[in-house]
């Protein structure tokens, strides 16, 4: 197993932090007469969620595999919130999935930035 680097880490962090939000997510429902997601992406929150935390703490072992997989639930929660931009829903609501949107796509490309020793090693290399 690889050892995480620091940048790895803080992505991870923030994935972590964001799985641990999606997962309450079916506990509260959309009430009856509002717009909001449909029960069913909200249990796939909730799933995303655990999966995703599962995922997060074996990533931070060194798990490679568990890494793509923690990277997959953030981006999938992602793309779930995305029809908010498409609906009549509030402008708070709207920057919310803007900004969470922008912190997942931060997340992602830190866990998968290359640590300065691999990059430093990979300008070496004889051409």
């Amino acid at each position: 197993m690889e050892r995480t680097s620091t940048r790895q880490r803080v992505g991870l962090a923030i994935a972590g932090l964001l799985s641990l939000a999606n997962i309450p997510s079916a506990a509260t429902p959309t009430p009856d007469g509002e717009t909001g997601p449909p029960y069913g992406v909200l249990v796939l929150g909730t799933v995303l969620g655990v999966v995703g935390v599962v995922a997060v703490v074996l990533a931070w072992r060194g798990n490679r595999a568990a890494l793509r997989v923690a990277a997959g639930a953030i981006i999938i929660s992602t793309l779930t919130a995305l029809p908010a931009f498409f609906v009549d829903v509030p402008a708070w609501l709207k920057l919310l999935v803007g900004v969470v949107t922008l912190v997942s796509i931060a997340s992602v490309v830190l866990m998968f930035s290359p640590s300065r020793q691999t990059a430093a090693t990979l300008d070496e290399v004889p051409s």
